[in-house]
């Protein structure tokens, strides 16, 4: 018969201490130090993104650009974007190509409608097209002001 014993859910607040806290460090060899530093300068991979799938600090990371980076030993300053925000820029760009050529699409069609109305204007000598300041046709009436009533 297995029997299992009652397991505290409550976290203890001296664990919150930080002296009873767990201390460890993380030696990384300089070969992954150099390639986490070529991989910022390429702009594959953030610092943020190196300190939280490492549990490396912010700290440490920029030591390692001031001690690894090529730019850096050039004193080339390097502009970091956020990638989020890159991304953001590039889906606008997007968006605006995509609705310029829907516009593109619209206008065209407009144009085409328009060329029909001529055609068929001077073809049944028909005025089809209303005219700005043109009378009503004898099919429609003014109703008057519009009061919101049935």
């Amino acid at each position: 018969m297995l029997t299992t014993k009652p397991v505290n859910i409550m976290a203890k607040v001296n664990y919150f201490d930080h002296e009873n806290k767990p201390d460890f460090h993380r030696y990384f060899n300089e070969e992954f130090k150099k390639k986490k530093i070529r991989e910022l300068e390429r702009n594959i991979t953030s610092i943020p993104d190196i300190c939280k799938t490492y549990g490396v600090s912010r700290t440490s990371v920029y030591n390692w650009i001031y001690k690894y980076s090529v730019m850096a030993k050039k004193q080339v300053k390097q502009v970091v974007e956020a990638k989020s925000d890159t991304q953001k820029i590039k889906a606008l760009e997007e968006r605006i190509k995509e609705l310029e050529r829907i516009v593109g699409q619209k206008q065209l069609l407009l144009e085409f409608k328009d060329k029909m109305i001529e055609i068929a204007e001077a073809t049944y000598n028909v005025d089809i097209k209303k005219k700005v300041g043109s009378k009503l046709s004898s099919g429609t009436t003014l109703t008057g002001k519009i009061t919101g009533k049935s």
